[in-house]
């Protein structure tokens, strides 16, 4: 097995290409997406037509929310929520249209390959439960988590890549040079994000899976291009351009 796991896209064309691109390089044809195709950013429709065609992609809480009445988003989420409704109703022909809202439609919320889970959230909550690197001082619910999970978890969601460990560690990439070899201890793996990283790393970030490890890559991408084009859109914020600079 071997395939790239790409996560929290959040609309970003730009980044998304550095990172299909850079997946090209290495051989690999087989993506899973971890969710969060879209919300925050300027291109929802191209970032969904792109996430179609992967072999995987399962629910964000941004994906989900641009279907239903938005939770616990704050205003400028919120009004970006809004923003990428009505872009997604944009378009023609109309059954390009509707076969973009039946792809959020029909996207599952879990991804279950045994040994593999893979969820956008936690293995407890897939689709909104963030799990930040502080939480390894929370013994209690990372015992929880643990226990939902048969050997290995992938997730993303927080936008922070890293690795938790069962001895109660989280571990972030530059630690163990990019590459993690599994052990058969149990493990949760946060991919980062593509489209908006939040580690100080304004990169883009994935990784490659195999059955002996995963891999994190940073890839540039031309930021301002995205930026500007934020910029350019009323309803998006100028904050959501200004973090991308500083991957935060």
């Amino acid at each position: 097995m071997k395939l790239a796991l790409v996560s929290d896209v959040h609309s970003n064309l730009e980044a998304l290409r550095a990172v299909l691109d850079d997946i090209a390089s290495q051989g690999i044809s087989k993506i899973y997406c971890l969710g969060d195709v879209i919300g925050y950013g300027p291109n929802p429709r191209e970032c969904l037509d792109h996430a179609m065609k992967f072999e995987v992609c399962i629910l964000g809480n941004h994906d989900q929310a641009a279907m239903f009445d938005p939770d616990g988003f704050n205003p400028v989420a919120l009004a970006a929520v809004y923003w990428t409704r009505e872009e997604l109703d944009k378009g023609s022909p109309p059954s390009k249209v509707n076969g973009r809202w039946d792809f959020l439609g029909e996207l599952p919320r879990t991804r279950d390959e045994g040994d593999f889970l893979f969820v956008h959230g936690s293995p407890r909550e897939p689709t909104n439960e963030y799990v930040f690197p502080e939480d390894v001082y929370n013994q209690r619910k990372m015992g929880i988590l643990f226990d939902r999970i048969q050997r290995y978890c992938f997730q993303g969601h927080t936008h922070i890549p890293g690795v938790f460990t069962l001895s109660g560690d989280f571990v972030s990439p530059e630690e163990f040079d990019y590459e993690y070899r599994f052990t058969g201890e149990k493990a949760m793996f946060n991919v980062g994000s593509v489209g908006q990283p939040r580690d100080g790393d304004p990169r883009a970030c994935y990784a490659i899976l195999s059955d002996e490890s995963i891999i994190y890559r940073r890839v540039d991408y031309p930021i301002e291009q995205t930026v500007a084009k934020i910029y350019n859109e009323r309803d998006l914020d100028n904050m959501l351009g200004d973090r991308l600079r500083e991957g935060r």
